[in-house]
């Protein structure tokens, strides 16, 4: 999960896909913190994303960096507890400009049966559960 995080925090964005009833959906991210050996990432409770987050929980994530991918497909489990927001608004500053551990927007979202696949035109795919 570490190799996985660094490579996400390289790419710098990454794509998360959500599905909207039958319509899959993809918007760019930029959040990825490790917190309690699980990994996360953020968004406000009030945005459409997380609406579908909360009705189907199964997502998929690809980031690309130096000609390699990773897509990381799982469970998004919203943890509520300040500590964890805190861990993340800390990690990025900037969003504290939006968002903070107290408010009722601020959610942040663990990796629960997460496979990652770490890809690229060269070598064979690696497999990484965590």
């Amino acid at each position: 999960m570490q190799e996985i995080y660094e490579f996400l925090k390289k790419c710098g964005t990454y794509y998360l896909a959500t599905v909207d009833g039958d319509q899959p959906r993809v918007r760019p991210f930029g959040t990825v913190n490790i917190f309690e050996g699980k990994l996360y990432i953020q968004t406000g409770k009030v945005k459409d994303v997380s609406k579908q987050i909360q009705k189907n929980p199964k997502v998929e994530i690809c980031g690309f960096a130096e000609g390699r991918w990773v897509r990381v497909a799982g469970e998004l489990v919203r943890d509520d507890r300040i500590e964890a927001k805190k861990s993340m608004l800390d990690a990025y500053p900037s969003l504290q400009n939006m968002y903070s551990e107290e408010d009722d927007n601020t959610e942040v979202l663990y990796f629960k049966n997460a496979t990652a696949t770490v890809s690229s035109f060269t070598d064979a795919p690696r497999v990484i559960t965590f």
